[in-house]
């Protein structure tokens, strides 16, 4: 099964893929048969089209069996998520955000006041 998702791109991105795969949800297409020659095609089209896209992304990925978990991943632009292969088996890696951080660092001065939190009564439990 190859998928592609696409993020923030035109709409002719959408009817040409829309053409050769299914859209299943709004940006992710799914082609359960297509070949390596046709998906290296629709790749070709795609990359053709998306040179200076600002804050666009597209990531094909399909199952092969000599990839690193199975699966190839190719992607055009800047997706939210970074692909990262560690010890055969692929992991997402995304920014944390400003909120995300504060809440992380108003966790983190819970438990170094003594704050009961779920992490600080798993972390008293192991020692």
């Amino acid at each position: 099964m190859t998928v592609v998702i696409t993020r923030n791109v035109a709409d002719r991105f959408r009817g040409f893929l829309a053409s050769v795969m299914c859209e299943v949800a709004p940006g992710v297409y799914t082609g359960p048969r297509l070949t390596a020659a046709v998906r290296e095609r629709v790749w070709t089209v795609l990359a053709g089209w998306f040179e200076g896209l600002p804050d666009s992304a597209v990531l094909m990925t399909w199952p092969d069996r000599h990839a690193p978990g199975g699966q190839r991943f190719m992607t055009l632009g800047t997706p939210k998520v970074e692909l990262l292969e560690v010890d055969g088996v692929f992991l997402t890696r995304a920014e944390l955000t400003v909120e995300a951080h504060r809440s992380l660092t108003s966790h983190d001065r819970q438990v170094l006041q003594g704050g009961d939190t779920a992490d600080a009564a798993v972390r008293r439990g192991q020692e």
